[in-house]
């Protein structure tokens, strides 16, 4: 077994890889950018070397320089993660020329795999179900035109080269190939370096289902069960699962014995995976292999008991794997959240700043959080925005919901935007709970945006309940002789009583606290409601009961009032002395600055020149 081990990767999944590595007692050495000098991977890890500048194609792209890490620290082997270099023939080539062991599949199967038009002529001859299409690239329009008209619109127009939902466009008709065709040209060429496109048909209604193959060196390649990825946005996945609420157990196993016969016809090594789009009668096409760790290993980890991380150290160590085909068993279900700073009220752009404040929910054995950041965490525009993956366990598809709706509802991060609410949302979602998913599920049921969830007027009624506790508690320890009031209180079992009016937007709602043993009881517009739990000002996250009912509720003081967050919505609200509410209706109003003189771009990003000078008139 290696002795030590280089990370060529950063964030949450180069911690992760270093946990596994530390537990089989291997030691790490950890490669960082200027921008990732005090990254959590980098306190993770018993060594760290510095590779660059904060541009990825200086540091986590440089073949050279990672190569000269590795030489520096006498790393025996090389994990890549995912993204940067991990799909990189070349540079698994050069690891494997310079004596060091690539901890992923030979180069060559890189190559075969990473070649969308040679991976489908592969596919189809490993008997592997491929989408209608062409089998080569497109020279022109015209001949996009001509294939879509043959194979019968819409069509799929994708970049040999693509991933990451780039060079693909969706046509209709003859005016949307065209166009179409040319887009993805410019988008290839910019993006990837390659502008080779294909067409296919585009499958209606589609889900996005994967097969995790693991191989290793001695001829033996099992598949390890689905994963459900159809939630994605502009084709980046969002939330996955395992397994897919969608399949039976034949089309799982005619999947699986598929991809297990795709891996060896490039003679694979080490975990992958193999992409296939499902349509609504579960037909079932080759879309791609990544021949890497996939973000979304987690659910798949958690349903089958197997470390995958550890599976690949061990194949690239030369190792048989420890179990055949008949071992594998899926027990339970898993749900996988990416969080990300972005910003899903403004089109999701993403967020920079710094995590004042990074409280992920508690882990357990239905809980699991993989993540890359820590308290005091920069995020910058300079990489993949996504802060952690958060993975729920239950016995089954409702119950790791219910869970993972919990631990969303737990997670607090402050100083940069977030896509939690909008998780929390699509999990509540009653499509998405009866499994009914295909990939265009979040441009159907948030074709206007995303706002923030909708509250029942119940939940409601709890948050003013959970805000007025607060409020009461508050006061009361505020008052010149709190400590003699809860002395006396706890002496006696006395009530304490205050009166407020909550101002939530246009309702005003008259409210009483009362201080009891074990919490407040809060009377609202007369009716009096139970909440049991810390309220105490030094409290954020409220977890408790509202007459027994449980509820999360993060608590944040903002200006002279409150910022709630519970179930994907935000409510900002104030709660004031009865005595004193009628004056805030008197208070004017405070006009917003006059920004129209002022260009304010709408996601960070890097001013790489100026080309005009002072004075010169600039036109809209």
């Amino acid at each position: 077994m290696f002795k030590r081990i280089l990370i060529a990767n950063r964030g949450e999944i180069a911690c992760r890889v270093i946990k596994t590595a530390r537990r089989m007692g291997i030691s790490t050495v950890a490669v960082y950018s200027d921008a990732d000098a005090n990254a959590l991977h980098v306190q993770m890890a018993d060594e760290a070397v510095h590779i660059g500048g904060a541009a990825s194609s200086d540091s986590y792209l440089a073949i050279d320089r990672v190569l000269d890490a590795i030489k520096s620290t006498g790393a025996e082997a090389v994990h890549p993660g995912y993204g940067f270099l991990s799909e990189n023939a070349r540079f698994a080539d050069a690891v494997e020329a310079f004596g060091v062991v690539f901890i992923g599949p030979l180069g060559n199967a890189i190559a075969a795999m990473g070649d969308k038009i040679e991976s489908k002529k592969l596919a189809s001859v490993a008997g592997v179900n491929i989408v209608p299409g062409s089998l080569s690239e497109l020279a022109d329009a015209d001949e996009a035109v001509k294939v879509a008209s043959e194979i019968g619109y819409p069509v799929m127009i994708k970049a040999s080269a693509g991933g990451g939902g780039k060079g693909m466009r969706i046509a209709h008709d003859e005016t949307e190939a065209r166009e179409g065709f040319r887009s993805a040209v410019n988008e290839a060429r910019s993006s990837f370096g390659d502008e080779r496109v294909f067409i296919e048909k585009f499958v209606v209604e589609p889900r996005h289902i994967e097969i995790q193959v693991l191989a290793d060196s001695h001829g033996n390649t099992i598949y390890l069960g689905e994963r459900e990825c159809s939630i994605q946005r502009r084709h980046q996945k969002v939330i996955e699962e395992a397994p897919s609420p969608f399949l039976d157990e034949a089309t799982r196993q005619e999947m699986g014995e598929q991809s297990v016969a795709l891996a060896k016809a490039v003679d694979y090594r080490s975990a992958g995976t193999v992409e296939f789009i499902v349509d609504k009668n579960r037909n079932f096409y080759f879309l791609e292999m990544n021949t890497r760790l996939q973000v979304e290993h987690p659910v798949t980890e958690c349903i089958t008991g197997l470390d995958l991380v550890e599976l690949m150290i061990r194949v690239a160590a030369g190792e048989e794997l420890p179990l055949k085909q008949s071992d594998v068993k899926l027990e339970g279900w898993a749900m996988e959240a990416r969080v990300y700073a972005e910003d899903p009220c403004r089109g999701f752009l993403p967020s920079t700043g710094r995590l004042v404040r990074y409280q992920a929910p508690p882990e357990d054995s239905g809980v699991r959080v993989d993540e890359g950041v820590n308290e005091g965490t920069d995020i910058s525009m300079f990489y993949d925005p996504m802060i952690a993956k958060l993975v729920t366990y239950g016995s089954d598809r409702f119950q790791a919901i219910d869970r993972m709706i919990s631990a969303l509802n737990k997670y607090q991060i402050r100083g940069v935007s977030h896509n939690i609410d909008f998780l929390t949302t699509v999990m509540a979602h009653p499509r998405f709970r009866e499994g009914r998913l295909s990939t265009g599920f979040i441009a159907e049921e948030f074709a206007e945006g995303f706002s923030g969830a909708v509250l029942t007027s119940a939940t409601v009624t709890m948050l003013h309940a959970v805000v007025v506790a607060f409020e009461g508690a508050g006061s009361e320890r505020n008052t010149s002789n709190g400590a003699q009031v809860q002395m006396a209180r706890r002496a006696s079992r006395m009530s304490i009583t205050s009166g407020f009016v909550i101002h939530d937007g246009e309702a005003r709602v008259p409210a009483k606290v009362i201080t009891v043993d074990g919490g407040h009881d809060v009377v609202l517009d007369g009716k009096r409601h139970a909440v049991r739990g810390r309220s105490d000002p030094d409290v954020r996250l409220f977890d408790g009961t509202v007459d027994g009912n449980p509820i999360v509720v993060q608590v944040d003081r903002d200006g002279l009032g409150y910022r709630l967050r519970h179930g994907g919505a935000e409510r900002h609200i104030l709660v004031v002395p009865t005595r004193v509410s009628h004056l805030l209706d008197l208070m004017p109003v405070k006009l917003l600055p006059d920004m129209s003189k002022f260009l304010l771009a709408p996601m960070p990003g890097l001013l790489v020149s100026v080309t005009v000078s002072v004075g010169e008139s600039v036109n809209a």
